[in-house]
């Protein structure tokens, strides 16, 4: 960090955050009032010496945690070699063909070709591009709750909270918005008083049918957008999240990805999967969509960014072989896409992902998490935890135990924002998810099992503060 705002954010502990800070915009939200100064695996210190347990990981871009040596090293080797070859002008950089050929081994088969860029927002824009192309048609659906980012393309799919759209319209025409299975709130559900879903959290083996059973609403509404809104003839692609992120970490009931395949399959529609937030092993796997079916979905492409460089700025997508034959040369680029350095941060975290085992840890240690936030169910009014590896959410309901089923449901308007305030006294770093009372857990992928046990008790703290209990 420049030293000069080291000195102002050391300052600003005497009341001039604000002056230290002026040129930021407001339009940026800000979940915490520290500037950072460093970071070291699960940990960040703020310039006035403060350590805390980082659960964010940069919205789970800091995959490998922060300053993993190996993607240290392979920064600083490839900047002194190398900085920017840019992607329009060569045929290739040597570190962009390593990728390649580490990509080749962790993507699913069918996906042969790798476009690269510089933001989740980026890949999914161009996503659509592809999928317009190569299909002849213009419409795409997404999923109410989803989000795909904030440029103007990939703000035009983004349901998850009105805030991303307030203003920036008139968006991207050919959009169509289908509900989400959100079970827990399912109406149909309600009225079988959510025998079909437990209310109570669910732990593994999950989407086992003594866990979850789906009651075919949203799939059965899909059906219907095709007969009533857009002709499946029109429908380039179907784009979701394989567990929905801004969203409130959401995962898909059991069939429901499978029945997506065979709807798209049925219509010659692209299935997008959006693993931003999900993919790069956050699950447990290398894509979360194999999580679901036993990886049904197949996606025709992997929307892919965050966690793949362990924070360094890169992002792509990935495809099957014969979706760019409609295009011609010049229309896809990108004046850093494929970045030279960015590429070796991509190399080094998916060695260090595969070489430190931590696939399997993030299965361990999200079982780890789960299991404790159920735990605390039984004290706070915690009424879901969902999820799969790191990518671990909550659910608050009401604090009263009168009422019927459904208000019970409904939680204090800002309780949970409230809970990541005080668990920031804790020195734990939370965030909040989707329209409702939910908290996200995203950690590390090497996050050790004491440090997610210091977590559960900073957030079990925090939970207390907020209930007084």
């Amino acid at each position: 960090m420049h030293s000069t705002l080291v000195a102002a954010a050391a300052h600003a502990a005497g009341g001039a955050l604000e002056a230290a800070c002026q040129h930021v915009p407001g339009a940026l939200m800000k979940f915490n009032d520290i500037v950072v100064q460093k970071g070291l695996g699960s940990w960040i210190w703020d310039t006035a010496g403060n350590k805390y347990l980082d659960m964010t990981a940069g919205i789970g871009a800091t995959s490998t945690g922060h300053c993993h040596p190996k993607v240290v090293e392979a920064v600083r080797e490839q900047a002194g070699n190398i900085v920017h070859a840019q992607q329009n002008i060569f045929k290739a950089h040597t570190k962009q063909l390593e990728l390649d050929a580490a990509l080749s081994r962790i993507m699913p088969q069918q996906l042969t070709k790798y476009f690269y860029c510089n933001s989740g927002s980026e890949a999914v824009d161009n996503a659509v591009k592809i999928a317009r192309a190569a299909t002849g048609r213009e419409c795409i659906i997404a999923f109410d709750g989803g989000f795909h980012g904030r440029s103007i393309g990939a703000m035009a799919l983004t349901t998850s909270k009105v805030i991303y759209k307030q203003h920036f319209g008139p968006f991207m025409p050919g959009v169509h918005i289908a509900p989400y299975p959100y079970c827990l709130h399912c109406k149909v559900q309600a009225e079988k008083g959510h025998s079909g879903y437990h209310v109570a959290p669910y732990m593994p083996p999950f989407d086992s049918p003594d866990n979850r059973v789906c009651c075919g609403a949203p799939q059965e509404a899909l059906e219907w957008m095709l007969v009533q809104h857009v002709h499946p003839g029109d429908v380039a692609a179907i784009i979701l999240e394989p567990i929905m992120g801004e969203g409130g970490f959401l995962t898909p009931p059991p069939g429901f990805m499978a029945g997506l395949r065979q709807l798209a399959d049925k219509h010659g529609i692209l299935l997008i999967a959006d693993e931003v937030q999900s993919g790069a092993g956050r699950s447990g796997m290398w894509w979360a969509h194999g999580q679901f079916d036993g990886g049904a979905m197949q996606p025709d492409m992997v929307v892919f960014a965050k966690g793949i460089a362990s924070g360094y700025p890169l992002a792509g997508v990935a495809t099957r072989q014969h979706h760019f034959d409609n295009m011609q040369p010049g229309t896809m680029g990108g004046t850093y896409g494929g970045n030279a350095v960015a590429c070796a941060a991509a190399l080094a975290t998916i060695e260090a992902i595969e070489s430190e085992g931590m696939l399997g840890n993030a299965s361990q240690r999200g079982v780890q998490l789960m299991q404790g936030l159920v735990g605390l169910a039984d004290r706070y009014p915690i009424i879901d935890v969902r999820g799969r590896g790191l990518m671990v959410g909550i659910e608050f309901g009401s604090s009263s135990s009168s009422g019927s089923s459904s208000s019970r449901l409904k939680a204090e308007k800002g309780v949970a924002m409230a809970v990541t305030k005080a668990a920031f006294k804790h020195n734990l770093l939370l965030m909040t998810a989707g329209a409702r009372e939910s908290i996200r857990f995203l950690p590390p992928l090497n996050v050790t099992a004491e440090e997610v046990d210091t977590c559960l008790n900073g957030f079990e703290a925090a939970c207390k503060e907020v209930y007084k209990r």
